[in-house]
């Protein structure tokens, strides 16, 4: 028996600057989950991971990450995929240092 269909999102990595980018429902690519086209149709998320695949000059490995409706926009369902839209956590560089400056401030 085939599993049921569980939201997704489309993921890659930018081509230039290696960030991982998501699909948004106008087909731009963001860098912030929440703006992530939250896809609930297996059909409508297979053609949207042919678009992405597709525009090699932008986006390199395209794929369907697990996401799930949050109260600001799509929310990672596995680890891997929060791991990879905070950045790596072994010392503050990058996004990490961005979001130590972030709640410093506060």
């Amino acid at each position: 028996m085939a599993r049921a269909f569980t939201p997704k999102v489309v993921t890659a990595n930018d081509l230039l600057e290696g960030d991982v980018i998501y699909l948004t429902t106008s087909g731009n690519w963001t860098r912030d989950l929440r703006d992530a086209e939250l896809i609930t149709d297996e059909a409508e998320a297979q053609l949207r991971l042919l678009d992405a695949q597709s525009q090699p000059q932008i986006a390199v490995g395209a794929y369907l990450a697990d996401a799930k409706a949050g109260e600001q926009g799509p929310e990672p369902t596995h680890f891997r995929e929060d791991f990879r839209r905070t950045g790596p956590t072994n010392y503050a560089h990058g996004k990490q240092e961005a979001k130590l400056e972030a709640t410093a401030d506060v």
